[in-house]
């Protein structure tokens, strides 16, 4: 199922594209970005919709520059990074350094938000990145952008709400599941860092929503 997606929605891309915009996505869109869509944005989202790959911007110095990815869904606009740690990054002068963080800063400034990933990380902790994801997804969209399954997604939709610590017996009502059944579900959010236990030491009895998520409805 990925790969017909995947290949689809690149295509797509290929197709609106013309001159040097079309030629740095068929260059630049390689192995490591093809990577982080197929091991973290995929099983993490499982739609490729408001995703835009090597995405031209204007230059803070009257050119061009291309992200590795641009979400552009209101009213935020994120770009995620692919950084590889290899010969290249490390040869990079002072001088060059501090010109990407100013480029960087002129992002922030035009209202982007950036989320860097590096290669390593990609491959060897696929699934703490599409927690991050998630996370991510989940403060600034909402729920509805977290893949997760149905009655798992209403407990975080509740919790939103909810606004305080909940414990299995809330999660019984929520959902009108036995208590079983609401511990096993708990568990699961806690161990994706949905969620983080707020009480209890052998055995968890409260939770509340993962700092990402939750930092803005906890105080």
């Amino acid at each position: 199922m990925f790969e017909h997606y995947y290949e689809a929605w690149l295509k797509q891309h290929e197709e609106q594209r013309k001159g040097e915009s079309r030629r740095r996505l068929k260059e630049g869109h390689s192995h490591a970005e093809k990577s982080f869509i197929q091991e973290v944005w995929w099983p993490a989202v499982g739609s490729l919709e408001h995703l835009h790959p090597e995405y031209e911007i204007a230059d803070f110095r009257d050119g061009t520059r291309y992200l590795d990815f641009a979400y552009l869904r209101p009213p935020h606009k994120v770009c995620f990074e692919i950084d590889g740690y290899g010969p290249h990054s490390r040869e990079v002068s002072r001088w060059q350094f501090a010109d990407q963080l100013t480029r960087q800063n002129h992002l922030q400034l035009d209202g982007w938000k950036i989320i860097r990933f590096s290669y390593d990380e990609v491959k060897e902790k696929p699934r703490r990145c599409q927690q991050m994801i998630q996370q991510i997804l989940g403060r600034w969209y909402g729920t509805e952008q977290i893949n997760l399954p149905l009655k798992q997604r209403e407990i975080v939709k509740q919790a939103m709400r909810y606004k305080q610590p909940f414990c299995a017996k809330d999660v019984c009502g929520w959902l009108e599941v036995k208590p079983e059944h609401a511990r096993i579900l708990l568990h699961g959010l806690a161990n994706d860092g949905i969620l983080e236990p707020v009480s209890g030491v052998k055995r968890i009895t409260r939770y509340i929503l993962g700092a990402t998520i939750g930092a803005s409805i906890y105080h």
